[in-house]
């Protein structure tokens, strides 16, 4: 049953949120009204939905009753009856708690595992298959650090992906994905099996995570390369340590106030992920099984490219699509996922 004195108070939030909009608000007010706005927007769509489809079933229910009316609500009554539960359960998952990280970029950290070389050439198809997804969704992709192999595979690489619901849909690539394939390397054309691992943090802003000056080294380095026109010849790569905690980031681009400004945008988004996580575990330990956790040791995919298959381990979901998902159609893969994190959500907010 969905509580209606819920939706009133969003109602008369969504209300006043309006007239706080059209009386011309405080300068520094506007974007925090104008986002909580656009985030009850859409719940209210869903709630004024619902309520109308109530009241035009009762009203149909009523013409029953009147010979003149009883043939026009003998049709619109079965179909009003259909469509309140699907109105009821998009409403339910409008009403589910938002990710305050939903909206924000997220920076993507991609580095090979197990396996060598292969490894390193897997890490580098990810990240084409992630930028390709970018490209799709009409998302921004901005390196901050990458380091090839000799082979052109990846060492590390880290991205900060900007758009609409970034986060939101990418925070599922968390963990370790898996390959099974015959290597570039391998002569013999035997399958190996190694792996990458993917990290998707949220963007932090400097007001979510405050770093005194006391609590860092910053040191200044030559940027290394596969060779050629990669070595840098000048001191211009950075590298931070987070005193604290021992976290330490790098980057190695061309310029080194870009290198010390990427630096601390990626120690930020690890602190605040560090906090966020802790969060979440004192909020509840029954969330700690659900796709969205981000636990970076999970083997969450595994993509066999002999059979063209992709299989994620943490909802079952087979798909012989292969050469599709790895050219950037992600969407049913997430879509699944974002599916089945909403019913956990729902059978955890109602049980």
């Amino acid at each position: 049953m969905i509580p209606t004195d819920r939706l009133h108070q969003i109602r008369d939030r969504y209300g006043y949120l309006e007239a706080q909009l059209s009386s011309g608000p405080d300068p520094a007010e506007i974007a925090r009204i104008s986002r909580e706005y656009s985030e009850l927007k859409p719940v209210v769509e869903q709630i004024e939905n619902w309520l109308q489809a109530q009241a035009d079933l009762a009203e149909a229910e009523g013409w029953l009753a009147d010979p003149e009316m009883k043939d026009l609500a003998e049709e619109e009554v079965p179909l009003l009856r259909k469509k309140l539960p699907e109105l009821e359960q998009a409403l339910r998952l409008a009403l589910l708690p938002k990710d305050a990280a939903d909206a924000r970029p997220a920076i993507v950290e991609i580095r090979p595992g197990t396996g060598g070389d292969e490894a390193a050439l897997f890490a580098g198809d990810l990240l084409r298959m992630y930028q390709r997804y970018a490209d799709i969704r009409g998302w921004r992709v901005e390196i901050l650090d990458y380091a090839e192999t000799e082979l052109g595979g990846i060492k590390e690489v880290m991205l900060r992906i900007e758009g609409e619901g970034v986060f939101a849909r990418l925070k599922y690539e968390s963990g370790v994905h898996r390959v099974q394939r015959v290597p570039e390397t391998e002569a013999g054309g035997r399958i190996h099996t190694s792996a990458a691992t993917v990290a998707v943090l949220p963007e932090a802003e400097e007001v979510d995570i405050d770093i005194p000056a006391s609590d860092i080294r910053i040191d200044t380095m030559r940027s290394s390369g596969a060779g050629g026109q990669h070595v840098n010849t000048t001191d211009s790569a950075v590298r931070i340590t987070h005193l604290p905690t021992g976290l330490v980031v790098t980057s190695s681009e061309k310029s080194q106030h870009q290198n010390r400004a990427n630096a601390m945008a990626v120690l930020r988004a690890r602190l605040y992920d560090m906090e966020r996580a802790r969060m979440d575990a004192e909020r509840s330990a029954a969330r700690k099984g659900q796709v969205g956790s981000g636990d970076r040791s999970e083997r969450i995919r595994t993509y066999n490219f002999p059979q063209g298959r992709l299989t994620d381990h943490r909802i079952n979901l087979t798909l012989y699509a292969l050469s599709q998902i790895m050219g950037g159609d992600l969407d049913e893969v997430i879509d699944a996922l974002v599916a089945d994190d909403q019913a956990a959500r729902l059978a955890e907010m109602e049980g």
